[in-house]
């Protein structure tokens, strides 16, 4: 069992009393954690919002028929909650009727989970993200020199436990995940009218990897009106197959306002959509694997930390570029990603003369802990 930073996290967070909801892609590990997080009680009362049967013990709650479900049970369980219809209102019951219960809630999706718990568990939930594995769990599960021996295979096959732990069956699994699994939440929600948009729209994006993304033409790509292929952007995030990098925009002449660049959260999800494992070596977009790989791994520490600034790309459009920056506290902290540290990077100097800048670092495969393993 690897271990995961969010049960730490969690475990730390009992005291407040709140309802635990943890969000994040399917097969991450979210039922696994809330196994861990559960051994310590001995009556656990279980639904899975996967099984319509169990979730039918939900519907017409009253405080009266959810005193005689749960009984003495110490802690309730929902797992995959964004299937469970009016899960919000249920969740409150709970909440409101039996004090002396641990609820752990966890889901797949934040399209229907989140708008239907937020109101109606107002004060009453913390909520998580549960990434894939992260370079520190695998670093501390391991040892630091094996992880970055180990780099130029995550780089293709990415982090999800199952690739992990299952060496030797990394393509026949990532396909698999990369397939049924992707677009299970946001097809059962009936919010695609044209999966094979969706499907088109994502290959789109993973070739366009590293790169600033315009969505007028992703939609001439695709064959599809600029306010879908946004909608779909949206989805894609909601269930945390992608994110999006904004361009820092503040201060500088001719630099870039509403630029976006869109990152996948594992880069074997992202090959796998390309149909591309070719060994790291061999391939020609190593830089944007690098990128990508760097870039979400940075959000996971930063997400597990409570990191509470934000994060950008910047860009001119004299093609003055950075590729990543943070902002905490009204200080700038920049960053060049390289393979080859022997590359030395320089700020430009429009950049040092409009912002605060406190930090600026090169990294590459030789000093990767350093950025990856701490905050700062």
């Amino acid at each position: 069992m690897i271990p995961r930073v969010l049960k730490y996290n969690i475990d730390n967070d009992l005291h407040l009393g709140k309802a635990i909801i943890i969000l994040g892609a399917r097969q991450v590990g979210k039922t696994t954690l809330l196994e861990e997080l559960t051994t310590k009680y001995e009556k656990i009362f279980i639904i899975n919002g996967d099984e319509p049967d169990s979730t039918d013990q939900l519907f017409n709650l009253t405080s009266s028929r959810i005193k005689a479900i749960i009984g003495d049970t110490q802690a309730i369980v929902i797992d995959e909650a964004q299937l469970i219809p009016d899960i919000g209102i249920a969740l409150k019951r709970i909440t409101d009727y039996i004090k002396n219960v641990r609820l752990f809630v966890s889901g797949s999706s934040s399209i229907e989970l989140a708008n239907s718990i937020n109101e109606p568990l107002t004060g009453r939930k913390l909520e998580y993200q549960l990434f894939p594995l992260s370079f520190g769990e695998m670093v501390d599960y391991t040892d630091l020199n094996e992880e970055k021996r180990l780099l130029p295979h995550r780089l293709i096959f990415g982090y999800y436990p199952e690739i992990v732990t299952t060496p030797g069956n990394e393509i026949k699994l990532l396909k698999n995940l990369a397939g049924s699994y992707l677009y299970k939440d946001i097809l059962s929600f009936g919010t695609v009218k044209k999966p094979m948009l969706l499907d088109k729209l994502l290959k789109a994006l993973a070739l366009q990897l590293g790169s600033e993304v315009s969505y007028n033409e992703l939609s001439q790509m695709i064959g599809a009106d600029k306010e879908t292929v946004e909608r779909y952007i949206g989805l894609l995030e909601k269930t945390f197959i992608i994110f999006q990098l904004n361009a820092l925009s503040r201060n500088v002449r001719n630099e870039i306002k509403k630029g976006k660049k869109i990152y996948f959260y594992d880069n074997g999800i992202r090959n796998a959509l390309i149909g591309n494992f070719q060994q790291f070596e061999l391939r020609t977009d190593k830089g944007a694997l690098w990128e990508n790989f760097v870039v979400s791994e940075r959000l996971k520490i930063l997400n597990y930390n409570n990191y509470y600034g934000s994060y950008y790309f910047w860009r001119t459009f004299k093609q003055q570029e950075i590729d990543y920056v943070e902002e905490k506290d009204g200080h700038f902290f920049a960053y060049e990603f390289k393979l080859n540290s022997r590359k030395k990077a320089r700020l430009p100097k429009s950049f040092t003369e409009s912002y605060p800048v406190s930090g600026f670092k090169t990294i590459s495969p030789e000093n990767i802990e350093g950025f990856l393993l701490t905050e700062h």
